[in-house]
């Protein structure tokens, strides 16, 4: 496990986003895994402004988002097909048959989920995963309680998330109850993994990741401590639970 200790929220965005492009200029690293929520928004910023600068191309990598809210159409104003386009693929010249996200209005979720699973699968294997991580250890919108062998499936969203969301919508009643998002065991066979963390809300479930003696589908984050290739870049807030025992 790599640790990049950051003073602050900015700093944080902008090493993550000199990284990943960084990688993704790499012969043979075309598929990068995406999150969304509050945390990679200034990531997705610079990132933008880095690949303008650098005249860096997306036109032939794949992306491949972790997870979408059910009931929400891809226009919705607060899906996860419009929060990347409103910060990351309007911006760059990815084509639109490259982007991937799971369809949250599929008739059939179960075959969604195997749909998206399959995707996935055929695309190889994810180079670069980016991930965030929940207050309650979520990694995706996978749950405390979420089997490591999971797959990609559909997910009841603890109320927990259901309220962290809630900023983004009119009132936590709109929140949706459900996603579907990538498993467990799809997230860790990832070839890489870049976990951003920003903020104290997020130090507990950080120090678990880090510090913690249990691997434990409780916190469903510490599974990556079997991860062979985990890089996490976290602000000072995030990791002082971490800093206070390791310097104690």
């Amino acid at each position: 496990m790599n640790i990049i200790s950051v003073k602050n929220y900015q700093e944080m965005s902008k090493v993550a986003a000199e990284m990943l492009i960084e990688k993704l200029s790499a012969t043979g690293v075309n598929v990068m895994g995406l999150a969304t929520g509050g945390t990679p928004e200034g990531m997705y910023k610079q990132l933008v402004k880095l690949a303008s600068e650098r005249n860096f191309s997306f036109k032939d990598i794949h992306t491949v988002n972790l997870d979408e809210y059910v009931g929400l159409s891809d226009e919705h104003p607060n899906s996860y097909h419009t929060y990347m386009r409103n910060h990351l693929f309007d911006h760059i010249d990815i084509p639109d048959a490259n982007t991937h996200l799971p369809n949250g209005l599929a008739e059939n979720l179960d075959g969604e989920c195997e749909r998206y699973e399959k995707m996935i699968t055929d695309l190889e294997q994810v180079n670069i995963q980016l991930l965030g991580i929940g207050a309650n250890g979520h990694i995706g919108f996978n749950e405390p309680g979420t089997s490591f062998n999971s797959k990609t499936q559909v997910v009841q969203l603890a109320e927990s998330t259901r309220e962290a969301n809630a900023r983004f919508f009119e009132n936590e009643a709109e929140v949706p109850t459900h996603a579907i998002t990538m498993g467990i065991q799809t997230i860790m066979e990832s070839k890489e993994i870049v976990l951003l963390a920003s903020g104290s809300s997020k130090a507990e479930a950080l120090y678990e990741l880090i510090c913690g003696k249990q691997v434990t589908e409780k916190v469903p984050a510490t599974v990556l401590q079997r991860h062979p290739n985990l890089t996490v870049i976290a602000d000072e807030e995030a990791l002082h639970l971490v800093n206070s025992v390791q310097h104690s």
